[in-house]
C-alpha cells in the first residue's frame, strides 16, 4: 500500500501494517503499542511512529531444536518504524527486568492488546518470583 492513497487516520494505517504481519508472518500479535517520543508527549512535527509489538507463532514453532529468529523488523520510513518481539524473547527480557519491555508495556498509546498478554503483564510486573519462561511460553502456544 502506498500512502498517499491512504486516507485514513494513521492509528487505522497502522493496525492495518499489524493485520499484515499477522497474515504474511503467520503470528498473533498479543500486544502493540507506540513507544518513543509519541507515546511519551514530546514528539516533534516530523516524528515517526515507533510501533512495538509483541507476537506468537503457532506451537510448531517452538518445537524444533535449532535456534529460530526472534524478532519482526516489518517496516522503517519516515512515517512508521514498526517491530516486534517474539514473546519468548519478550519474557525473557521480562525476567532480566529489561527497561524496553516496562516501558512497552507501559505506553499510554496501545494499538491491540489481548487478555493474555494483560493476564501475562501482571504477572512479570506484579510477581516477586521469577517465572520459568518455558513455562509461559508454553501456555501462550497452547492458546494460539
Amino acid at each position: 500500500m502506498k500512502y498517499k492513497d491512504y486516507h485514513g487516520t494513521i492509528e487505522n494505517l497502522i493496525n492495518v501494517k499489524l493485520d499484515e504481519i499477522e497474515e504474511q508472518e503467520n503470528v498473533k500479535i498479543l500486544h502493540a503499542v507506540e513507544s518513543g517520543s509519541r507515546a511519551w508527549g514530546f514528539a516533534s512535527p516530523d516524528s515517526d511512529y515507533d510501533v512495538r509489538f509483541i507476537y506468537i507463532r503457532p506451537m510448531e514453532y517452538y518445537l524444533g531444536l535449532q535456534k529460530k529468529k526472534d524478532f519482526i523488523d516489518w517496516e522503517l520510513n519516515e512515517i512508521l518504524d514498526i517491530n516486534g518481539w517474539d514473546v519468548s524473547k519478550a519474557l525473557q527480557h521480562f525476567h532480566k527486568s529489561n527497561a524496553t519491555l516496562f516501558e512497552w508495556s507501559n505506553s499510554p498509546i496501545v494499538y491491540r492488546t489481548t487478555d493474555e498478554w494483560e493476564r501475562e503483564k501482571i504477572a512479570q510486573i506484579g510477581s516477586t518470583e521469577k517465572v520459568a519462561t518455558a513455562s509461559i511460553t508454553t501456555g501462550f502456544v497452547a492458546t494460539f
